[in-house]
């Protein structure tokens, strides 16, 4: 069994619930469209902010949408999807990211760095917009850093938006006493949600359409278990409604129904 033979047989024009979608195509949950208007809040203010949420809830598909919208003349994207690098990582990143060779000296570094995100606003008039994925992974030395950078003016004016995307221990790890200097500069929290029954069942029936077909190929039963093993989480959904797919083909059934839905979370339990 191969997935070409899946997409022939249920008439699709590719796979649905594939990861490669265009900012265009998403689904727009309700939690989906509020991370992504708090995102907009935060770089049109040049603040900081933390967008939360459980492993596959659509924290980073919700950061991308939202770039996506930003007018590139404007503004400078700097995504860092990998924080185990390090404080002088961190920075040499962004220097690179900014388009220059990072200097060796963790000192000429950070000096390096805050110039070039000022640089960024005054000569080249674009807005830098600095995302940190999976930042609660950021040590404590890191948080400090960015800390730091962001009262590089001395709090008169923000040089850049920071928005860190991550787990819930985000949230938990800024509460601590620690980093009382970081979150009193938080301008925004968001946490996003996962989808509604509802939600989920629109989610399924917006990427099969997305596939090439307009009809009902998931049964509302088969969506409910969907949603209820998946806890409403796009991703977990995802994978389920593929494996329900796939159980679907090789029983020869029509639709998706409860009994392929029940085959995909026995499957998808087991791994």
């Amino acid at each position: 069994m191969s997935i070409d033979q899946v997409r022939a047989y249920f008439g699709f024009t590719k796979m649905p619930f594939g990861k490669a979608l265009a900012p265009s195509a998403l689904y727009k949950s309700h939690g989906h469209q509020e991370a992504v208007a708090r995102i907009a809040f935060l770089v049109g203010e040049a603040a900081i902010g933390v967008v939360t949420g459980e492993v596959g809830s659509g924290k980073t598909v919700a950061a991308r949408a939202a770039v996506a919208e930003l007018e590139p003349s404007r503004h400078s994207i700097v995504y860092l999807p990998n924080p185990a690098v390090g404080a002088r990582g961190l920075y040499a990143e962004l220097v690179s990211r900014l388009g220059a060779e990072p200097r060796f000296h963790k000192a000429a570094l950070i000096a390096q760095a805050t110039s070039l995100l000022a640089a960024e606003c005054s000569e080249r008039g674009r807005r830098p917009v600095v995302l940190v994925d999976e930042a609660h992974l950021l040590d404590s030395s890191q948080l400090e850093e960015l800390r730091l950078l962001t009262s590089s003016e001395m709090d008169s004016a923000n040089q850049f938006a920071l928005i860190l995307i991550g787990q819930p221990l985000l949230r938990a790890r800024l509460r601590l006493g620690s980093f009382a200097a970081l979150e009193q500069r938080l301008a925004l929290r968001y946490v996003v949600p996962p989808m509604s029954p509802e939600e989920t069942a629109g989610y399924v029936s917006h990427h099969v359409k997305l596939a090439g077909r307009a009809d009902t190929l998931f049964s509302d039963d088969a969506v409910a278990r969907v949603h209820q093993a998946a806890r409403g989480l796009p991703r977990a959904v995802n994978n389920l409604a593929r494996q329900a797919l796939v159980a679907a083909y090789a029983a020869k059934a029509a639709i998706v129904d409860d009994k392929a839905a029940r085959s995909a979370v026995a499957e998808m339990s087991a791994e």
